[in-house]
């Protein structure tokens, strides 16, 4: 009988932890357990009627998780035909991620493994995944706007999961409002790193505003009175993101004729806050730089009737095609 993915993935951390014991002594190594998360990975995917492994295996022939710990996920996802980039800040892993570099060593493993400090304005240049694993990392971060706005550049699809509360440590509600709690240094799990915990509703606001569509949701733990810090009422929130696509529009279209010339307004948006540059081509002549930004309208007041302009939004560097619109005119 072919066991399911989630039941491989606790297999697998079974023997990650025979490799990782024979190396070092347990309280070197990570203490929670990241692959009992894949059963959480595999709810979202089907509530969203998509397949978790079909959702890793895209053009760009990549995934990445990170803040990867240990790197169990990485391996794990390894084992099934990936080629995965785990990430993660060495000076806030809980080793240093040497962990992650002896479990590479140990198993003869391929996985790439990169230190890269999240808090800073860092960049994943040049990198494209088909599927970002960003797990339990979000709340450690200064800046998860940023983060999450540049994991929007990157990738189509993301898994997020971060801790959540509904009201304050002293009973106050979080739930109706888009709220981050800002945790003191020693406030949860004595742990400087922990830095904002999202109400329900500014998760899911914070999502929405950094260029992403919710396509499915769940949440475990106490989901009832959780709090920021009291362990005892943890609430996590999971999430698989879809990136939004790029708007470019113009209205009207087609462009009503004028007395010599017609006018229209271009509209754009690159929907994940990196600028956007929109050139115009007509009756398929030289591009010309029309305007640029990341979000914004401008009046096109020369439309002529009987041509045809094709008006086409890049990234800043003019290499990636985002989003194209044709505007005519109304036939007199």
């Amino acid at each position: 009988m072919t066991s399911s993915l989630h039941e491989l993935a606790i297999a697998t951390e079974q023997k990650l932890w025979e490799v990782k014991l024979a190396h070092r002594p347990k309280s070197f190594w990570y203490p929670y357990s990241t692959l009992h998360n894949v059963a959480l990975l595999e709810k979202l995917s089907a509530a969203a009627g998509l397949d978790l492994l079909e959702l890793c295996r895209g053009t760009r022939g990549k995934v990445a998780d990170i803040g990867a710990a240990d790197g169990d996920l990485a391996f794990f996802l390894e084992k099934q035909g990936l080629a995965v980039d785990a990430i993660d800040n060495e000076y806030t892993n809980f080793n240093g991620l040497e962990g992650a570099r002896t479990l590479k060593e140990a198993l003869g493993s391929s996985v790439a493994i990169r230190s890269v400090d999240l808090d800073s304005q860092f960049s994943l240049a040049g990198q494209k995944y088909d599927t970002v694993f960003f797990l339990g990392t979000l709340y450690h971060l200064k800046n998860p706007f940023f983060l999450l706005e540049s994991l929007a550049r990157i990738t189509k699809h993301c898994f997020v999961s971060t801790r959540i509360a509904k009201q304050t440590a002293d009973r106050q509600p979080l739930s109706a409002h888009p709220v981050a709690y800002l945790l003191g240094p020693q406030e949860c799990n004595n742990d400087d790193t922990n830095f904002w915990i999202f109400s329900e509703h500014g998760l899911k606001r914070l999502i929405d505003r950094t260029g992403w569509k919710l396509l499915s949701y769940v949440t475990i733990g106490d989901t009832l009175s959780s709090t920021p810090a009291d362990p005892d009422h943890d609430e996590r929130a999971f999430c698989l993101l879809e990136k939004r696509p790029p708007i470019l529009s113009a209205n009207p279209n087609p462009v009503p004729p004028g007395d010599e010339v017609g006018k229209t307004m271009i509209s754009w948006d690159t929907a994940d806050g990196s600028i956007g540059r929109i050139f115009v081509s007509v009756n398929g002549g030289q591009e010309i730089l029309f305007a640029d930004g990341r979000r914004g309208y401008a009046p096109a007041h020369w439309i002529e009737t009987g041509s045809n302009y094709e008006f086409r939004l890049y990234n800043s560097d003019h290499t990636e095609l985002l989003a194209t619109v044709s505007v005519t005119t109304t036939k007199q």
